[in-house]
C-alpha cells in the first residue's frame, strides 16, 4: 500500500453514453473525493473560450481525441488539486490510450498515488447510440450529433477499448453491467471499490 491508501484513487473508463457523469458523481459523494471529468473541464474551457479551449474545441466538434501531451497536463494539474483538497480522486476520461496509461502509470508510481482500480461500465453499443441521440437532442450538445456520435464510439473501440486488456492484465479492471437500473450500478460500483480500497493499492498498479 502507498502513503494514504485512506482515501480512494480509482478512475472510470467507459464509453460514451455509458452512464461515467451520473454514476462518477454518486461515486465521488459517497467516498468524499474528487471527481475530475477531462470532458467537463475542456467543455468548460470551450465555453470560456479560454487558450485551452480554442485548442480542444476543434477535437471535440469532430468526435476525435484531444492530444495526449494537452490531455496529460489538464490531467496532472486537476489530480494534483484534488489530492490537496480531498486527498483522493475519481479520474474519468482518461486515460484514453495505453500510451496515456503508460505515462499516467510512470507519474503516479513517482508521486506515490496509484490508483486502486479501474472501474469500467459494460454497456450494449445500441444502447449507447439510444442514449446518446437522446442526450444530444435534449441539451443540444454539438458533439452528440448521429455521425458524430458513431464516430466517438468508433474511436472508443479502436483507442481506448484496448486499456481494459491493459488494467485486466496488472489485476485493476472491475466491470459492472451498467444497462441496468441507475441505483443498482451505484450499489454494485460502490460495493466493488470499497472491495479495492480495503485491498489497497498495488505496487504494481
Amino acid at each position: 500500500m502507498t502513503e494514504g491508501d485512506g482515501r480512494l484513487r480509482a478512475l472510470l473508463i467507459a464509453p460514451p453514453g455509458a452512464g461515467k457523469g451520473t454514476q462518477a458523481e454518486r461515486l465521488s459523494t459517497h467516498f468524499g473525493v474528487s471527481h475530475i471529468s477531462t470532458g467537463d473541464v475542456f467543455r468548460r474551457d470551450v465555453a470560456e473560450g479560454t487558450k485551452l479551449g480554442r485548442q480542444v474545441g476543434e477535437y471535440l466538434d469532430r468526435g476525435d481525441l484531444v492530444p495526449d501531451g494537452v490531455v496529460g497536463e489538464v490531467v496532472r494539474q486537476e489530480v494534483m488539486r484534488a489530492l490537496r483538497e480531498t486527498g483522493g480522486y475519481l479520474l474519468d476520461g482518461f486515460p484514453r490510450t495505453v500510451p496515456q496509461a503508460e505515462s499516467a502509470y510512470a507519474l503516479a508510481l513517482e508521486l506515490g498515488i496509484t490508483a486502486h482500480g479501474v472501474l469500467t461500465y459494460v454497456v450494449p453499443r445500441a444502447v449507447l447510440l439510444e442514449r446518446l441521440l437522446g442526450r444530444g437532442s435534449e441539451d443540444g450538445r454539438t458533439d452528440d450529433e448521429a455521425a458524430t456520435i458513431r464516430h466517438r464510439l468508433d474511436v472508443y473501440d479502436a483507442q481506448t477499448a484496448p486499456l481494459l486488456d491493459y488494467y485486466d492484465q496488472r489485476g485493476l479492471l472491475i466491470p459492472i453491467d451498467a444497462d441496468r437500473p441507475v441505483d443498482d450500478v451505484t450499489a454494485d460500483s460502490i460495493a466493488a471499490l470499497e472491495r479495492a480500497l480495503a485491498a489497497g493499492s498495488p505496487v504494481s498498479s
